[in-house]
């Protein structure tokens, strides 16, 4: 079993210690795991970044070993249209396994929060970010995996409580994962919207629309922030993948391994 995307303290949105959530994945039977810990721009280049230290984190994972369990190093870098430069120069300063690209703010807003909410209707938020991913994904190629497509869809003020229906934006998403795809860019599949939306962050039609099109890079990820959620849901998103892919993909010195199911 793989975890490939986990948030230790060194996020600016956790707090739980690298060394206990590798307890939490040793105690699961999980055989790789990968820390990608936020380094999140928002979308006004004046606003504050929310930036781990590269220090912290090499004091964190360098020399970070539990018996019969691989530890990758990663990042989850949050991509905005003007950033990209940005992560070329963190990938010259501290050398990765893994690299998610995930969209967390759309016009000045994550969507988790209410403020993004106000004044549309759920079509209009969906679109609105799913437009997002698709100018981010044009003008980035320095990542490995896109992270959570339909992220828009865990937050709490989601009024359908439910995922991103695939027929509804088939012409944003079909032009998301052909770019990935000629980019030679994974997707993921992020277990996190299963409390909060019902479903995988993207659901099935979306995987099986990214093999049609010829994808064949997926990873799957918890997306936890603490221990306790260390490997949730992870069996069942690799019964998903092993269905449509049949293998998993984990990473190494940015280059992935396919582990067939």
């Amino acid at each position: 079993m793989f975890d490939f995307h986990l948030h230790s303290s060194i996020s600016f949105d956790s707090s739980s210690p690298a060394p206990d959530m590798c307890r939490a994945a040793q105690e699961l039977g999980l055989k790789e795991i990968c820390f990608t810990d936020h380094y999140d721009y928002k979308t006004d280049p004046a606003d504050t970044p929310d930036l781990f230290s590269l220090e912290r984190y090499r004091l964190a994972y360098d020399a970070l070993e539990f018996s019969g369990l691989s530890i990758r190093k990663g990042v989850e870098f949050g991509m905005t249209v003007w950033n990209a430069p940005q992560l070329d120069s963190l990938l010259k300063a501290c050398s990765f396994d893994f690299v998610i690209g995930s969209v967390h703010y759309v016009a000045g807003h994550d969507p988790y929060e209410a403020a993004y909410w106000e004044g549309i209707n759920i079509y209009e938020a969906f679109r609105k970010y799913l437009q997002g991913v698709l100018d981010c994904v044009k003008v980035h190629s320095s990542f490995d995996v896109l992270g959570h497509l339909t992220y828009v869809c865990k937050s709490p003020h989601n009024p359908s409580h439910s995922g991103v229906p695939f027929d509804d934006f088939r012409d944003l998403t079909d032009e998301i994962m052909k770019l990935l795809i000629t980019k030679g860019i994974g997707m993921e599949l992020n277990t996190s919207g299963v409390d909060r939306a019902h479903t995988f962050l993207p659901s099935r039609e979306y995987l099986q629309r990214f093999k049609e099109l010829g994808g064949e890079i997926v990873t799957v990820g918890s997306d936890a922030h603490n221990a306790t959620r260390v490997g949730q849901y992870v069996p069942e998103a690799l019964a998903l993948l092993k269905d449509i892919f049949g293998h998993v993909c984990t990473f190494e010195n940015r280059k992935p391994v396919f582990h067939k199911l």
